[in-house]
């Protein structure tokens, strides 16, 4: 696919980040999709007046001034369930619908939260050549676990589609589990997960799981207040946003609390620039956003070109995205 912006009969679609090819190739048979890398968008004068459609993942950012040099627009698609990177409220004006997949990765999501945790709790040797009994005994005795999930409390922050997999999990494991939510969520959804106020989960928790999104209350919302309310040892893990966790205060707050542990998932800035507080700290994990890389989610997250093409085709689509006024 050329990488400029050829007219034709089909209505043109840009895709500015990586998509599953099979869906990209289905919408391709569709529309005349134009690979067009996210970085060339800050550059663009005119070229685009012709775009309908847009398919974009999560570093594209589409806001009120790109979408002035995109008057054809009608339709952005999401590969992916958060929206921070998208002026919803921007493209409501406009006339232009937003369409994401809110459920493509939670599986994924949750898969990675237990391989962090089970990377601390369990920790694993392998062993590729005869050792003696003396070596053999001390391994064992090293690699001794000091807890089970079993014995452990879990504060899930945020129960919603991701949130309540890890409640599922978590009980299925023996974990006492708490939640707290903004929602009122049905029980049939709390998977034996106990509701408390946000400051009775932090002061109780072994573990606490952020699972929220960046609307705007929530940007730094784990500032020093909240994390001083947390266990001296207790673990914080994190694969929402990286906008909801002060990373200054948090810096501040495992340095004075040498056995708590950050397994970090998401950050503000990414890659977070040679600056960032979290860097370097022994008891902080930075992972690079791969809590939804897996083939599976990323091929859930490809197909809201099914979407795209039914709002070309003046269908309602499936997933649409709430503005918020």
């Amino acid at each position: 696919m050329s990488e400029s912006v050829p007219g034709g009969p089909k209505a043109t679609v840009i895709q500015t980040e990586e998509l599953d090819p099979a869906a990209a190739g289905w919408l391709a048979d569709r529309c005349n999709l134009v690979v067009f890398p996210r970085e060339r968008l800050a550059t663009v004068n005119g070229e685009l007046s012709d775009v309908r459609g847009m398919v974009v993942r999560t570093y594209t950012k589409v806001d009120g001034q790109l979408l002035d040099h995109l008057p054809g627009l009608r339709v952005v698609g999401r590969a992916g369930v958060g929206l921070e990177n998208i002026d919803v409220d921007a493209c409501k004006d406009r006339g232009i619908a937003v369409v994401h997949t809110p459920d493509a990765n939670s599986s994924a999501v949750a898969e990675y939260v237990f391989s962090m945790l089970f990377a601390e709790l369990r920790r694993h040797r392998y062993l590729d050549v005869p050792v003696s009994c003396e070596d053999w005994c001390a391994m064992r005795r090293e690699l001794r676990a000091p807890s089970q999930l079993c014995e452990l409390t879990i504060g899930i922050i945020g129960l919603g589609r991701v949130g309540s997999r890890i409640a599922r999990i978590a009980s299925a494991f023996g974990a006492n589990v708490l939640y707290h939510d903004i929602a009122e969520i049905p029980p049939a959804n709390r998977h034996g997960a106990a509701c408390v106020d946000r400051e009775t989960l932090l002061s109780n928790s072994d573990i606490v799981t952020i699972h929220i999104d960046a609307r705007p209350g929530n940007t730094g919302l784990f500032d020093a207040g909240l994390l001083k309310l947390l266990k001296p040892g207790a673990i914080l893990v994190n694969t929402s946003r990286g906008q909801v966790i002060n990373a200054g205060d948090l810096a501040s707050h495992l340095n004075r609390n040498p056995a708590a542990l950050a397994l970090l998932d998401v950050h503000p800035v990414e890659p977070f620039p040679a600056d960032y507080p979290l860097l370097g700290l022994p008891n902080a994990r930075l992972s690079p956003h791969l809590a939804a890389a897996t083939d599976l989610a990323n091929r859930n997250m490809s197909w809201v070109v099914r979407d795209v093409w039914r709002v070309l085709r003046g269908e309602r689509p499936e997933f649409a995205a709430e503005a918020s006024k």
